[in-house]
């Protein structure tokens, strides 16, 4: 029995020595084995297709007789059209972009009873290790995959479009070998006219601002045959002969050199009496931005709004277009294409060359240099028996606002009126002017432009500079001023003896008391009147000075004059 069991591990060590050392057992047909397999599959070869691979071909024994590696460069061929060995043809069909197969190949589907020459002997068994890089039809065109599609699209890329765009570049195994991103700078050019390769021309088009798609075009489509060294200072690699592309594409801005402004999303008040003309100067805010919504500038950020002439040339030319025809108060978005902004050039790093530039607006006033006050009577007065003139004394309430509505004071809000005397420079023109021709109780609206108001400085805090203001007025009352030139008169005839009654010590001189004294004995009596709304001892020190004409501190008797005997330069007494 143990002889046997030793008889019987010998002939298993014999056998197992005569496996090791047997010549390959000849093969019916190829064996494909996959060492890698890619988690998808981008396309997958079929007969007739066009396919670039590398290889390393060895002999069973590990033995290498040839490689493509060697050569710096992919075999590239037909599949199906006989132009490899059949076990080849057959081992390529169905095999997927990236990934990697060990083909063994009995010699009557590689080079059979012949060889080839002293490089493969005959009947030899051929092993290939296949990496799959790339494949193409010639009846291929460009695919389009988009996978991010923007919620809004109001145009899409037409033929002649110019446009700026960023995109990754790589061959169908996912090398890269170009990048806008890299460069840090968008791939501006026109669509559909020559200026690019064939397959971008047409992938490009029906695209839309923000949509982001894979180009993937066939050779034919791209740089044929030849490949493209030229660009080795710009590209990461050389792009091989007959390799498809593909492009990673996100479209950032289009326009057409024949294109306009566009005015979208107004909202116009319900009251618009006026829209603005070439030669207003406007105030408004803004939010400026790219086509594709990056941010580039806000004046709300400045709190400061934007101030400027329209229709002169002192804004970019969409911008002075854009602001014609519009109403205070009013939001439009406004759209700008580059011949009408910033150009090929852009403002550096903010604004790029041939950038398309949306303005978010919002009118907050305008006027022209031109304006007037605007008098609106709201109310009128149920008796009026004088209006108000220059040199009036006029007490009344206000409401002041911004044209947008920004309240800026009220006298209502400190129980008293604002009394002024109309024509002596105590408020701003446009408001003089609005106070003329008043009656007691009669209300006004007016509007009064900066140059008639507070001008180009505003009132810091309170007033912004250029800025039109708005006022509801209401004459509470008005006390008659006096003539033109005087700021005393008298109600009954003067007396003979003036100078005599004003010097109570008969020294032949009039003190400052004296004087002060005698007039507000005259208002007090009734007999004579100080100009209303003025400090009256202010106006009786004024008129003192005017009668000391030697500046000695007294008045002589040869100095006084009442106002019939005064030059044009005297206007007391």
């Amino acid at each position: 029995m143990i002889k046997s069991v030793q008889w019987v591990l010998f002939l298993s060590v014999l056998v197992a020595f005569a496996a090791c050392n047997a010549p390959p057992v000849p093969l019916d047909d190829i064996s494909i084995e996959k060492t890698f397999v890619p988690e998808q599959c981008v396309r997958a070869v079929k007969v007739g297709d066009y396919v670039r691979y590398h290889y390393i071909g060895t002999f069973p024994d590990g033995k290498k007789f040839d490689s493509s590696y060697d050569r710096g460069s992919t075999y590239n061929v037909y599949v199906g059209k006989k132009q490899l060995i059949e076990g080849m043809d057959k081992a390529l069909v169905g095999m997927c972009v990236n990934e990697r197969s060990l083909v063994k190949i009995p010699p009557q589907l590689a080079y059979g009873k012949k060889g080839y020459g002293d490089l493969i002997p005959p009947d030899s068994i051929l092993h290939f290790d296949v990496l799959l890089l790339d494949v193409w039809n010639p009846e291929d065109g460009v695919q389009i995959k988009t996978y991010h599609t923007p919620s809004v699209c109001t145009r899409k890329v037409e033929v002649s479009d110019y446009v700026r765009y960023h995109y990754n570049g790589t061959l169908l195994d996912g090398t890269l070998f170009d990048s806008s991103h890299t460069r840090m700078r968008t791939y501006d050019t026109y669509v559909g006219i020559g200026w690019l390769i064939a397959g971008m021309d047409q992938g490009l088009l029906g695209m839309c601002v923000g949509e982001r798609r894979f180009i993937t075009m066939p050779p034919s489509l791209g740089y044929g045959e030849n490949g493209d060294g030229e660009h080795h200072d710009t590209y990461l690699i050389d792009i091989p002969g007959q390799a498809s592309l593909v492009f990673d594409v996100v479209l950032l801005d289009l326009h057409n050199p024949r294109d306009g402004i566009t005015v979208t999303n107004q909202i116009v008040p319900d009251s618009c009496t006026r829209k603005s003309v070439s030669g207003d100067f406007i105030r408004y805010h803004y939010n400026g931005s790219l086509l594709d919504g990056t941010f580039f500038d806000s004046s709300y950020s400045r709190n400061h709004t934007y101030d400027t002439y329209v229709g002169l040339g002192y804004v970019i030319a969409g911008m002075d277009q854009g602001l014609i025809g519009i109403c205070v108060g009013e939001k439009r978005t406004i759209t700008i294409p580059p011949h009408l902004a910033y150009g090929e050039e852009g403002t550096g790093s903010k604004i790029p060359g041939s950038a398309v530039l949306v303005f978010d607006v919002h009118i907050i006033d305008f006027h022209n240099p031109s304006d007037i006050t605007e008098i609106t009577v709201t109310k009128k007065a149920e008796d009026c028996e004088k209006k108000t003139k220059k040199g009036d004394f006029v007490k009344y309430h206000y409401n002041a606002s911004l044209m947008d509505g920004t309240a800026i004071d009220s006298t209502y809000n400190y129980g008293k009126t604002y009394n002024i005397v109309l024509g002596a420079n105590q408020v701003v023109p446009g408001m003089e002017t609005g106070l003329m021709d008043m009656c007691v109780g009669e209300k006004r609206h007016l509007i009064i432009p900066p140059h008639l108001a507070y001008g180009e400085r505003g009132v810091t805090g309170e007033v912004p500079g250029s800025a039109v203001l708005v006022f509801d007025v209401e004459l509470i009352s008005v006390e008659e001023g006096l003539p033109e030139g005087y700021m005393f008169i008298w109600n009954e005839d003067v007396s003979p003896d003036l100078f005599s009654e004003m010097d109570k010590d008969n020294n032949k001189l009039v003190e400052p008391s004296e004087f002060t004294d005698y007039i507000m004995r005259q208002v007090n009596e009734g007999k004579g009147r100080l100009a209303p709304g003025f400090d009256p001892y202010r106006i009786i020190d004024n008129m003192f000075f005017n009668q000391d004409r030697n500046g000695d501190g007294k008045i002589t008797e040869a100095e006084f004059k009442l106002k019939a005997d005064e030059s044009a330069s005297h206007d007391e007494l």
